[in-house]
């Protein structure tokens, strides 16, 4: 899949991060095309949306609703949601990422920074290529 940053393939599990972000940040239940519009990235298709919708809610990570002829979307809260809830909100924001990511590694514990090196370092799911 073109990134449109050059060619090339977009990381495993980014483009449902970038969704999860993007509900995470609405006070209220999307629909596919709101999703496709928050995220301004026009070489996605609206088809790949909603699969990427569809893969998340079949996760337990959303959960889905009908509303009129279309479908909306809500990020599933767990334990550790709302730190995580948080961070995808100012991230959405448009704020300058790399300050916020810099700002949250100075923040945490040093264990817990080596915790995250190694789950960012670790082999993902090969179900969560999108």
């Amino acid at each position: 899949m073109d990134t449109g940053q050059g060619g090339g393939r977009r990381e495993s599990g980014a483009l449902e991060s970038q969704v999860l972000g993007v509900l995470w940040a609405s006070d209220q239940a999307m629909t596919g095309a709101d999703v496709h519009t928050a995220l301004s990235a026009p070489e996605l298709s609206y088809k790949t949306i909603l699969t990427v919708l569809t893969r998340l809610q079949a996760k337990g990570r959303l959960t889905r609703e009908k509303s009129g002829r279309a479908f909306t979307y809500r990020p599933v809260p767990d334990g550790s949601a709302t730190a995580a809830e948080r961070m995808a909100k100012v991230l959405a924001r448009g704020a300058d990422r790399s300050a916020v990511l810099q700002g949250f590694l100075e923040a945490i514990d040093p264990a817990d920074e080596d915790l995250l090196r190694s789950l960012l370092s670790a082999p993902r799911d090969p179900g969560d290529r999108t």
